[in-house]
């Protein structure tokens, strides 16, 4: 299966964010959507940077309740990976684990197309090993 697959299931929509929204807004939106990121795009749509609750938590450790009238881009990840709609779901997982991260945006030819979580592709990865016990019993009872 591959990203496209999986944005087809659920959809393409992605909150975004601009840079100077400051980190106070950007938990609000976390917790009313109940999402755990959202992608910082400039003006003119390209992705130039990614937050998400562990990057929010980190900063207030490092520097206090204060840091939440800060704008975003002081604790956003600004070299962010993303992926392809052709990108099959073992590249994501292999992606996800090395740098440790649960989101990846999805970018066809410069532009953010979708975003995909290490839970869609689990979803994704399960639903493929149910359909393959299925034709693998199938098999088996007309063998």
């Amino acid at each position: 299966m591959n990203v496209a697959a999986i944005l087809k299931l659920k959809g393409r929509d992605v909150l975004t964010a601009s840079p100077s929204t400051k980190l106070l807004d950007i938990a609000r939106l976390l917790g009313e959507r109940k999402i755990g990121c959202i992608v910082i795009a400039d003006d003119d749509g390209n992705v130039v940077g990614i937050v998400s609750e562990r990057d929010i938590v980190q900063e207030l450790a490092r520097a206090g309740t204060s840091v939440m009238d800060e704008p975003v881009e002081v604790c956003m990840t600004k070299s962010v990976v993303s992926c392809r709609e052709a990108d099959t779901t073992d590249q994501l997982m292999g992606e996800m684990t090395a740098h440790r991260f649960r989101h990846m945006p999805v970018i066809e030819r410069g532009r953010l197309v979708g975003l995909v979580s290490i839970g869609d592709v689990v979803r994704m990865r399960i639903a493929e090993a149910e359909m393959e016990a299925a034709a693998m019993r199938e098999y088996i009872a007309t063998g």
